[in-house]
């Protein structure tokens, strides 16, 4: 079954990002590349639903976060 195409699996039909895979810090640097409200809120609310079931950081990833908010 060589040359068939499939779906991304990180992309919907439409072609807009699927949240649900994505760890803390591909959320957080997703957050930092996108400009528009209506995404960072979606971003926003899926990382706080994934703090909310216990997901953390890695220490080195909160030391970048915190130096470049700074």
């Amino acid at each position: 079954m060589s040359g068939t195409t499939h779906a991304d699996p990180m992309k919907t039909k439409t072609g807009k990002t699927r949240l649900g895979p994505l760890s803390l810090k591909q959320l957080y640097d997703l957050l930092k590349s996108t400009s528009k409200a209506k995404e960072k809120g979606k971003i926003q609310t899926r990382i706080r639903e994934m703090e909310k079931r216990g997901h953390k950081l890695p220490q080195e990833t909160v030391a970048e976060t915190a130096t470049e908010t700074v």
